[in-house]
């Protein structure tokens, strides 16, 4: 791409300098990142952190291989989801014995719905965004329909007004922390504070926030709340998921999924149920210890670094990623909030031909993906995108269009994960 007007020079200073002066320093060092990527898809599936492999090989030749039956006491299997969970309690402003990493998110979903309508009865409405990410509305309807509760559906900026009418009569406020399409972060904070006021219950899903900026669950009187492992937490893919239940519901907090390992006394061998005290009364059955343990290796990326730079990391990027796309790509139809206080840590340009637009960057060593209809995502992770991965992808994008390469036929065969 020419560069008659010494823009693409300008802003390649400007990312050198912004990468010279990054609060997170040398986190990107944390990650194994193949050589001519410029990665931009971490709030789909994180990159590689470092000494997770060996973590895992450690996990099937001396634990699994040596130690055998008896890791589960000596290397610490049985209280590993606790244990992780404690870990991400940090990132996600959660004071210990709170979090517990088990199943997956829909799972967790299913478990959190239920709980709350029993820690809430005689009030039969849930209201969550018509947007959320699909498996959160397929779990809801399957819960309610179990409970025999009313799903209402209203965006985040309509659930005051949906409070304000029918609010004694509401369960739950189930609501994600970031909208997966665009991007937008909600104010959750405050809905809370006014769900709270009518007397129910707020769970957020914080799979597209945690690891990306803070989220203070404690801090903000969050009742439940769910995430993934695998997006800017880097577990890898198949990471198990984690659920928050706040401690001042732990005792009655009565899931539906009565497993052996939520029992009091596991090996016990009763006949009858008695759940656990805490957060582990939310395990059900025998968790998978690699995929388990790779996250907790996985986690030590975020040691000694502060959330607050996190966040702050995370918006110098998205800004002055959509600087550089407004001078290579000017009037993209950015559909992620300017505002940087709305913004999670993705960007979501809609352009006809998305689906070959990703296919295109991909092909220029530039990795985003693509949601339906007409949504280019790109996924600024935090600890190791840098200001000139940045700059590369917009430079990127605008080739791919400049040439027309999104509408190349060859791009145009879906493959099964877009």
């Amino acid at each position: 791409m020419t560069d008659p007007g010494g823009t693409l020079e300008a802003l390649g200073a400007r990312a050198a300098e912004l990468d010279a002066t990054a609060p997170l320093g040398d986190a990107r060092d944390r990650f194994v990142l193949p050589e001519g990527v410029v990665y931009l898809d971490g709030n789909s599936l994180g990159a590689l952190p470092v000494g997770v492999a060996e973590a895992v090989a450690d996990v099937v030749h001396r634990q699994w291989g040596t130690d055998l039956i008896s890791s589960w006491n000596d290397n610490g299997w049985w209280d590993a989801p606790e244990r992780v969970g404690d870990k991400i309690g940090a990132l996600i402003g959660a004071a210990p014995g709170q979090v517990v990493v088990t199943d997956s998110t829909s799972v967790n979903l299913f478990k959190a719905y239920l709980a709350a309508a029993s820690l809430r009865p005689g009030r039969r409405l849930v209201v969550t965004d018509p947007d959320s990410f699909p498996t959160d509305l397929y779990l809801l309807r399957s819960a309610a329909d179990l409970a025999g509760l009313e799903v209402v559906l209203a965006s985040p900026p309509d659930v005051p007004g949906v409070l304000e009418a029918r609010g004694a009569d509401v369960a739950l406020v189930a609501l994600s922390s970031v909208d997966y399409r665009t991007g937008e972060r909600w104010d959750l904070p405050t809905i809370a504070g006014l769900t709270h006021q009518v007397g129910a219950l707020v769970l957020w899903d914080l799979s597209h926030a945690a690891g990306a900026m803070e989220v203070d669950l404690d801090a903000h009187h969050v009742d439940l709340a769910v995430g993934c492992g695998y997006k800017y937490l880097c577990g890898g893919p198949g990471a198990p998921a984690y659920l928050y239940v706040a401690a001042r519901h732990q005792e009655a907090f009565t899931q539906p999924l009565a497993g052996w390992h939520g029992h009091a006394r596991p090996f016990a061998s009763e006949a009858t149920y008695q759940p656990a005290p805490g957060i582990t009364r939310a395990r059900v059955g025998t968790p998978p210890l690699l995929s388990m343990l790779a996250l907790e290796a996985a986690l030590k990326a975020f040691d000694g670094i502060d959330v607050a730079d996190v966040r702050a990391s995370s918006l110098s990027l998205t800004s002055f990623f959509l600087e550089a796309l407004d001078a290579v790509v000017p009037g993209a139809d950015v559909i992620t909030p300017r505002r940087p206080e709305r913004r999670g840590s993705q960007v979501s340009i809609r352009l006809d031909g998305a689906y070959g637009a990703v296919q295109a960057l991909t092909a220029r060593g530039v990795v985003g993906d693509f949601r339906e209809p007409d949504v280019l995502r790109l996924g600024f992770a935090p600890l190791y995108v840098t200001h000139a991965d940045c700059l590369a992808g917009a430079v990127a994008l605008a080739a791919v269009l400049a040439a027309g390469e999104h509408t190349d036929p060859a791009y145009a065969t879906r493959s099964t994960v877009t």
